[in-house]
């Protein structure tokens, strides 16, 4: 099945390496079509995601605080709201992607925020959950922000994240990795799942299709905050 015409231009263009104001020019640029490509490129993590973190919760979800980082359009937050998650809080660095998310009545807040740059624009140890859901790539948000990410989340409480797994964005994944592991032997998190799963969404290009299939890889992650040790008693 061959892409629609665009699709492949589009996402490249927002996947290369321009400065951060000209990828957000494309972001706003893309806002109108985003969900149709998306859709023709058969793009799954959004579903995966929600699925993954609504299985781990540990209580019926609709009273706890969520903050969908990169939230785009709001593709995530329709799979969580399917899941019972209501109290659902966004940010972008998009203003043309947080206006297309505004328009699906589904979060209780959105808030411009270029992640990498500046700090998430929330209190300390607020979120119940946090999901970083297609961002974390080559050119996109850098490997930095997860203590930022950890910094918000309450102790307990739920990260889920996404990567490709493509062979331009293998370096990428190697640094998260590296990361998800430093952290989790200093005791930040724990790991729940790393779910590796083929068919992530349609390759672009045959080079980075896996083995040929038309598709790229990719990976869920979720972790969960390790509480804060008890004081001993003296």
């Amino acid at each position: 099945m061959v892409l629609p015409s665009g699709v492949r231009e589009r996402v490249a263009a927002v996947h290369g390496g321009s400065e951060l104001p000209e990828r957000l020019r494309l972001y706003d640029g893309w806002a109108a079509r985003y969900e149709q490509d998306v859709a023709a490129l058969e793009y799954r993590a959004p579903h995966l995601a929600a699925a993954a973190l609504a299985f781990a919760f540990p209580a019926p979800p609709a009273g706890a605080r969520l903050l969908d980082v990169a939230c785009g359009t709001g593709l995530v937050a329709r799979e969580l709201h399917s899941r019972g998650f209501r109290c659902l809080h966004g940010v972008d660095g998009s203003a043309g992607m947080l206006e297309r998310a505004r328009r699906t009545e589904l979060y209780q807040e959105l808030r411009e925020c270029v992640l990498g740059r500046e700090p998430l624009p929330v209190p300390a140890e607020h979120y119940d959950a946090v999901t970083v859901v297609g961002a974390l790539g080559e050119g996109q948000v850098p490997v930095t922000v997860l203590p930022e990410l950890l910094r918000v989340t309450k102790p307990g409480g739920f990260l889920c994240l996404t990567t490709r797994s493509n062979p331009s964005n293998l370096r990428y994944k190697q640094e998260l990795e590296a990361e998800l592991g430093r952290l989790e032997r200093c005791g930040a998190w724990h790991k729940l799942l790393a779910q590796e799963v083929e068919r992530w969404e349609r390759a672009t290009s045959e080079e980075e299709s896996t083995q040929g299939t038309g598709y790229i890889s990719g990976v869920v992650y979720l972790y969960q905050k390790c509480p804060i040790p008890a004081l001993e008693e003296g």
